[in-house]
């Protein structure tokens, strides 16, 4: 696989994310569903906002792990959350995790009036090899 990252700016750099990124001679994709603070017995975590997002980030782990890929694959990064201002102090959580793992992902944030159950931030990625 091949994988340019374009970026016109700088600014996104302090951001950690990508403006696009192209992939070529990719021999599979793997769509990962949204990934949230959900326990493996299927309970929801109504804890706070940086705990639910380290959950999400270890549940997200666990299926790209055991689908057999790695995580500096990842080439889209699509983060939902009920509030982005109670997210953005705990955002270097997420940006440690991505330069730890040297991930170049475009990205897309959204804020959402409300996810499933007691859910205020879930993940979905898309990891190419």
């Amino acid at each position: 696989m091949e994988k340019r990252t374009v970026n016109p700016w700088k600014w996104q750099d302090e951001r950690s994310y990508s403006q696009a990124v192209e992939v070529k001679n990719a021999t599979s994709t793997l769509y990962c569903s949204g990934q949230a603070a959900i326990d493996p017995d299927g309970t929801s975590s109504d804890k706070d906002m940086k705990s639910q997002l380290m959950q999400a980030i270890a549940n997200l782990e666990e299926v790209i792990t055991a689908a057999g890929y790695e995580y500096k694959e990842i080439v889209r990064l699509n983060i939902y959350t009920t509030s982005t201002q109670e997210l953005w102090p705990d955002f270097p959580v997420l940006q440690e995790w991505i330069a730890k793992h040297q991930i170049e992902q475009a990205v897309t944030m959204l804020e959402v009036n409300g996810l499933f159950e007691t859910l205020k931030v879930e993940l979905e990625a898309t990891v190419v090899k």
